[in-house]
């Protein structure tokens, strides 16, 4: 078959797209509370005829089609970020609102409606015969928000279902992208002595201490490692607490909480020591510590990780970005531009932590994540779909 003639297939999916993709912006799903989007996920695998549907004990949902040796994961997020001040947006988050072509709302670009192109392009595969010797898995997973990575090391490692080659559905406004950044987050501790503030002599302030370490976090930033493809590493102060007696005391503890973007040659063991290291650390004999996530998925599984994720590129070389830029022809009419992420994916999991090759291409503009204008050109969702059904054949 020729595979322009998808672009042709997928036309007469549109209107059941549109449907599939309004209500999933109706039904919330921030992280742990996914179960009634993964039940009408599931609903619509069932319609399409996805040979067979499993919910894993996190409740990440997997859809597949084929038996075939090469596993091929598609994977999208459906949880999303709450919705801030309500007031702000201009629509209802969760109206499902489709206007000139477009849809609205909480999730929309960041980035559950992927899910419909995977979807639909399962069903494309079986309609027009594209099944081969190959497995077509279409991952709608869950708690990423929270803890990128963590449901397909899930999925991989306790459930023991591992692809040879993983598209991430993140936006990336159709172009394709073989790597980004990685991060991590920590926390900095430093502990004095309280005492009545009226007399400030007689203690010892954890907040003054933690205020030269500040600064030079900050001046930090200008000696840290700098790729040509992903960028430059950068750390930043996102929170800053502190424990005292009273508002009229000296306070005896404080702690900041560091985002540390990675670049290529950058790590946890080495990105903590750079912290150790820093004079006003040392002086303080502060406390440097990675933070550890847990949290109880919506099926009530106790789940949890370090809060490390790593870098991760796959050369421009590889044949699965080689098959993502022949998919991205046929989806687009054009050679795709091959790029990168300004943020972090579960491309940490498959590729930064198991070393499995991973790409990205998704549709919409990343700019509008987690903001009150996310949105979704169904035009993308269409050219996702045919690119999601073309890849496996390049494989």
């Amino acid at each position: 078959m020729d595979l322009k003639q998808l672009n042709t297939a997928v036309l007469k999916h549109r209107n059941s797209m549109i449907a599939f993709a309004r209500d999933l912006i109706r039904i919330p799903s921030f992280s742990m509370q996914e179960g009634r989007l993964v039940e009408r996920i599931k609903k619509e695998m069932i319609k399409v005829g996805f040979d067979r549907i499993k919910i894993d004990a996190m409740g990440n949902i997997i859809g597949f089609i084929g038996k075939g040796k090469k596993k091929i994961m598609i994977d999208a997020h459906i949880d999303t970020v709450g919705i801030g001040d309500k007031s702000a947006w201009k629509i209802d988050p969760f109206g499902g609102v489709f206007k000139n072509g477009t849809i609205y709302g909480r999730g929309a670009t960041d980035q559950k409606l992927s899910m419909v192109s995977m979807v639909y392009a399962g069903k494309m595969i079986k309609e027009l015969g594209l099944t081969g010797d190959y497995t077509y898995m279409a991952v709608g997973s869950v708690m990423e928000e929270d803890c990128d990575g963590l449901p397909l090391l899930h999925i991989i490692n306790k459930e023991k279902i591992k692809p040879d080659f993983v598209v991430l559905t993140e936006p990336t406004n159709l172009c394709v992208y073989r790597g980004h950044r990685g991060r991590m987050e920590m926390k900095v501790v430093t502990k004095g002595r309280s005492c009545h503030a009226s007399a400030p002599e007689r203690g010892d302030n954890a907040v003054v201490k933690m205020s030269a370490i500040i600064r030079q976090i900050t001046d930090l930033n200008k000696n840290l490692k700098k790729d040509k493809f992903l960028g430059k590493g950068t750390v930043v102060v996102t929170s800053v607490e502190c424990k005292t007696p009273s508002l009229n005391a000296v306070p005896d503890e404080c702690t900041i909480y560091l985002d540390r973007r990675l670049t290529a040659g950058e790590g946890l063991s080495s990105s903590v020591a750079e912290i150790k290291r820093l004079p006003a650390v040392r002086k303080t004999g502060a406390k440097v510590e990675v933070l550890y996530y847990d949290a109880v998925a919506w099926t009530g599984l106790k789940v949890g990780q370090e809060k490390y994720f790593p870098t991760w590129v796959l050369p421009e070389n590889h044949k699965l970005v080689q098959a993502g830029v022949k998919a991205g022809k046929i989806a687009l009419g054009k050679t795709p531009v091959v790029d990168k992420w300004v943020f972090s994916t579960n491309g940490v999991a498959t590729a930064g932590r198991l070393k499995i090759p991973t790409i990205g291409f998704g549709p919409s503009n990343e700019i509008y994540a987690h903001t009150v204008k996310e949105n979704m050109p169904v035009s993308d969702l269409l050219k996702a779909a045919v690119f999601y059904a073309a890849i496996p054949q390049y494989l």
